[in-house]
Formats: C-alpha cells, sequence, structure tokens
C-alpha cells in the first residue's frame, strides 16, 4: 500500500483523473439498473443516477473517512501535517469523484440548475488538490469527508421524492436519521474545521484561502439546513414544494455531495 500511494504521490492530478474515470464507469455501470417508472415519467432519469453515483461515493468515503479517524487518532488534532497511506488515498478518490460529477453537470446540460454545487464542488476540488500537491492539511480533508456520512441520507431522501415516496415508513424514518447525520456530522465537521483554521490561523500556510473557502461553504450548508427543515418539516409554509412533495424546479437537486 505505502509504494502504491508514493507512486500517486508523485502524479496526484494525474491520480484524480484515473478515480475520476473510476467514478464515470461506476456511473455507466448503475444505468443497467432499473430505474423507477415514475422517474421516467417525470424526466428524472438523469437525476436519479446521478444521485446513484453520489450514493456510492458517500457510503465509501463516508466510511472510510471515519474508519481511518478511529484507527489513527492523531488525524483528528494533527489536520495540518499528520496522515496515513490510507488517508492521502482517500482524499485521492473522493476528489476524483467530485471532478466527475461536476463533469457529468456540466456535460449534460444542467449547469443552470446546479450551479450552486458547481460551486462547491470548485471548492472542495481547490482545497483538496492542495492538500495532494502539497502534501498538508490532508487529515482536514479526512475530516471534512465526515459529512458524507450525511450525504447517503440526504440522497436516499432525494431518491424516495423521486419515486413519490414521501408517505412511505423509509422516508418518514431517514427524515429523522437525515437530521441527526446533517448534524452531527455536516454541521459539527464544518464547525470544528472552522475552528481550527480560525485557532490556528496565525501559523497556518494559506489559512486565508482555507478561511474563506470554509466560511463559503459554512454559508452554504446553513442554507440547505435551513431548506431541509422548512420542506421536512414545515411543509405548509414552504410554497416552492407541491401537493406530491417535489419541487417546481425538477432539475434541482438537493445537497448530493
Amino acid at each position: 500500500m505505502d509504494a502504491l500511494v508514493s507512486v500517486l504521490k508523485s502524479h496526484p492530478g494525474s491520480t484524480v483523473l484515473v478515480f475520476a474515470l473510476g467514478f464515470r464507469l461506476i456511473h455507466r455501470l448503475l444505468q443497467r439498473l432499473p430505474v423507477p417508472k415514475v422517474v421516467k415519467q417525470d424526466d428524472h432519469t438523469w437525476k436519479w443516477r446521478n444521485l446513484a453515483v453520489s450514493m456510492v461515493h458517500s457510503l465509501l468515503t463516508g466510511t472510510w473517512a471515519v474508519t481511518c479517524v478511529m484507527v489513527w487518532p492523531e488525524t483528528l488534532s494533527n489536520l495540518h501535517s499528520y496522515y496515513t497511506s490510507l488517508s492521502y488515498l482517500l482524499v485521492c478518490v473522493s476528489t476524483g469523484y467530485f471532478v466527475q460529477d461536476a463533469g457529468d453537470i456540466i456535460l449534460t446540460g444542467h449547469v443552470r440548475a446546479s450551479w450552486e454545487f458547481l460551486i462547491h464542488h470548485s471548492l472542495v476540488i481547490s482545497c483538496f488538490m492542495y492538500s495532494l500537491y502539497t502534501k498538508l492539511y490532508v487529515g482536514g480533508a479526512v475530516i471534512a469527508l465526515f459529512v458524507e456520512v450525511n450525504s447517503v441520507t440526504l440522497n436516499l431522501r432525494l431518491m424516495l421524492k423521486l419515486a413519490n415516496a414521501q408517505s412511505s415508513p423509509m422516508y418518514q424514518i431517514n427524515k429523522y436519521l437525515n437530521i441527526f447525520t446533517y448534524i452531527t456530522f455536516r454541521l459539527s465537521t464544518q464547525f470544528y474545521l472552522t475552528w481550527y483554521i480560525v485557532h490556528n490561523y496565525t501559523w497556518m500556510d494559506n489559512g486565508s484561502f482555507f478561511l474563506v473557502s470554509m466560511m463559503g461553504m459554512n454559508i452554504m450548508i446553513l442554507i440547505y439546513f435551513y431548506r431541509l427543515l422548512r420542506a421536512d418539516f414545515f411543509p405548509r409554509s414552504w410554497r416552492s414544494v407541491k401537493p406530491n412533495g417535489t419541487d417546481n424546479n425538477n432539475s434541482k437537486r438537493f445537497l448530493t455531495d
């Protein structure tokens, strides 16, 4: 493993592209799986498949990130310089996914509907690529991927909505799990990373870049959290939601990275 990662470190850009192609292959393979009829009827096939790839990424990297910290707890306290071969590989894999997803949005003509996610992906890719090239803040990138635990329930939520299953027991259970994981793995993670940057700002390499990027993502996740609460717990006051529970903008995604 160390020998393989040593090679990857020498060519981080090429490595990310390889993993991006890997996720593109996963996207192609998932196209062979059946899509619910209601999804086809509402012309949401692209969205469904995009979410399916996102689900694979979330399950893989969310579990991987939590495992890395459990096995190597020093990652949590030394975000600047501590990392392992598996941690570095994890960041390579995840960066590849975000490159693939950004390309999928652009090449399929969904830029206008998903512009906010392109901004999010651009921030993540720039931060992760900096870590891969400089070998700094790899631990911070691993901690940032804790949010993917929440992305699992977010993806499931939207896939159930696309299938018009809002009244199902699974949706109702996931609704509360989603709030729990959002607070535990997304909000808490972002706030911890923000605190770490502010607390160590005076000596951090390129601290301004990371602080601006983190603030931008913090604003986004707070807005998404507000939307989530309004949509799932106060639907009557949420005018942009139709009676069947789908968004007026059929192309809009809801925090699927």
